[in-house]
């Protein structure tokens, strides 16, 4: 995405990833898109197939137990979801990248980064038995969490902030229309459950299991049957089972590293932050990142401004401790925490009677689901 978002402003780039394209578009990801997210796809000249293909939400639900309440995006802050998969997306980028003959770089080894402190930094990696080396002005650190770039910066600059969650997401998808058209967030005495869709036909669900939890301990049936319990008989009603064709589980972390620029180093995504999933906000905090880097990088190209570069971590991280802070206060709201006392079940009960009652507190999660601002 940032690729493509500074070749429209006439940077160029060199792309390397350790995995090769086929492998980077099957992998299954997000699908909620934020209005933000949709607007860079549109001025990434990307979206046309997103028009056609994607469902628009105006609202999406929440369960408790069997008691149920539909957060209207629309009313209450004047703007839709997008349900678009991330593996969509991706293709869309490549497709236009190749057709512009952007310079990539597949199934690289050895990654080094050095020289960056300088105005001159270097990328190193092995490549189809040869040892390449690129010589640029600025290195993107887009690899993730487990990448090289982010432990590139020195431990004594470099600052994390963690909370691991003690429980997965398992996710499947099966090619079945979803149970309902909208999105629904479920908590339930025996854990969360989400039923999501990536198309008409085609729904995502999950269930919150131990993290220990192997793919072999949940066949097709365990799965359904928990997912039904967990979103009410009402829901469920309506559900049709299927057979999974895909079938993860996800660990639930948050984390933040600071600073998310060290010299010609950026970091962005997953390499400077991590979000649970609840509240669909990876993909969409990722995108702003390089909305913000893709200014930054063009005004410096374009008019010798720095101003962009030089505030760039501190801009980012503002809303990341934000997108933080909700995708945190969605996962306490809707998760069963193994080590929680009665007093805190009754608290998040509390929490969600406060939501029913309060269009205030409706508008608030709905601002926070929709997008923030960049700045």
């Amino acid at each position: 995405m940032l690729s493509q978002l500074l070749a429209c402003s006439g940077v160029d780039t060199v792309v390397i990833d350790r995995k090769d394209r086929a492998y980077i578009e099957g992998r299954v990801r997000a699908g909620v898109l934020e209005q933000g997210t949709v607007d860079a796809l549109e001025a990434a000249g990307v979206a046309d197939r997103l028009h056609r293909e994607g469902l628009p939400h105006d609202g999406f639900e929440l369960a408790f137990d069997g008691d149920r309440l539909r957060i209207d995006l629309r009313a209450l802050t004047g703007k839709p979801v997008m349900v678009y998969g991330q593996t969509e997306i991706t293709r869309d980028l490549f497709e236009s990248r190749f057709a512009d003959g952007q310079q990539f770089f597949f199934d690289v080894e050895d990654v080094t980064l050095s020289d960056l402190r300088t105005d001159r930094p270097l990328v190193c990696f092995g490549h189809r038995g040869d040892r390449v080396t690129v010589e640029c002005d600025y290195v993107a650190g887009c690899d993730g969490f487990h990448g090289v770039s982010r432990q590139a910066i020195p431990t004594d600059v470099l600052r994390t902030y963690e909370r691991v969650y003690p429980f997965g997401w398992l996710g499947i998808l099966v090619d079945q229309p979803p149970v309902s058209h909208e999105l629904i967030y479920a908590n339930h005495a025996s854990g969360f459950a989400l039923a999501s869709m990536r198309s008409e036909t085609r729904s995502r669900c999950y269930v919150q299991c131990d993290p220990g939890d192997q793919i072999d301990d949940w066949p097709d049936t365990r799965f359904w049957d928990e997912f039904e319990k967990r979103l009410g008989p009402d829901i469920a009603s309506g559900l049709r089972r299927g057979a999974s064709f895909e079938k993860s589980i996800a660990p639930l972390r948050s984390f933040v590293a600071e600073p998310m620029r060290w010299g010609s180093l950026f970091l962005a995504g997953d390499a400077a932050h991590i979000v649970p999933p609840t509240g669909a906000k990876g993909l969409n905090l990722a995108v702003a990142d390089v909305r913000l880097l893709a200014r930054a990088l063009a005004e410096h190209y374009s008019n010798g401004n720095d101003h962009y570069i030089d505030t760039y971590s501190e801009t980012v991280l503002r809303r990341v401790w934000k997108v933080e802070r909700f995708s945190w206060q969605m996962s306490n709201l809707l998760h069963q925490f193994p080590a929680h006392s009665p007093f805190e079940k009754r608290m998040q009960r509390a929490d969600f009677d406060y939501l029913c009652g309060s269009e205030a507190a409706q508008q608030s999660l709905a601002e926070n689901y929709v997008g923030l601002p960049l700045e």
